[in-house]
């Protein structure tokens, strides 16, 4: 006869007609009162779980600011490029971040720090001061590259820890040519 615990009272366990067989019996006792573990296991789990689910949110998060960012430069460098028949004195640097912002609802503009290259000369501005260039005879001529670039900050922290310490800079640059 094989006795196991079971809530802390012996039983026995017999094996009606046929071999007695002892792996039969150990099994037996090892699966003797399982009807906790699902809960157990979940309570272990669940915290894994929900790292894992928030950080996937959190690059979501991450990879639209980065799709909107992308967007809004190389429409910007667009829309600059087609400014080159504004008359001179126009401030088109100030007109190519208004339209930077009116892309990229979904950016804070506080945090968007812009670069504007007009024919070498660069110029720069953030959500607080925007950049400031006027057209003139050379920065907007047929064959001048006018560059866009824009850098925007992104935060990377799950249940107060920070997986960036040293910072998370998404950045991006475009180029056109005007003809």
């Amino acid at each position: 006869m094989f006795m196991c615990r079971v809530n802390g009272f012996a039983k026995s366990k017999r094996v009606s007609s046929g071999p007695l067989f002892v792996s039969k019996r150990v099994r037996a006792c090892l699966h003797e009162g399982e009807d906790g573990n699902t809960i157990v296991e979940m309570a272990l789990m669940l915290p894994v779980l929900m790292t894992v689910m928030l950080g996937i949110f959190v690059l979501g998060i991450i990879f639209n600011n980065y799709t909107s960012l992308t967007q809004a430069v190389g429409s910007s460098a667009e829309y600059l490029q087609s400014l080159n028949t504004e008359p001179a004195g126009t401030d088109v640097c100030a007109l190519t971040w208004t339209f930077m912002k009116g892309v990229a609802p979904t950016l804070t503009p506080s945090n968007l720090n812009v670069t504007i290259t007009l024919n070498g000369v660069v110029t720069t501005g953030n959500g607080t001061t925007p950049p400031s260039c006027s057209t003139g005879t050379n920065n907007m001529a047929n064959g001048v590259t006018v560059t866009v670039a824009a850098t925007y900050p992104c935060n990377f922290v799950i249940y107060g820890k920070n997986y960036a310490p040293g910072g998370c800079l998404l950045s991006q640059s475009s180029s056109q040519l005007i003809y």
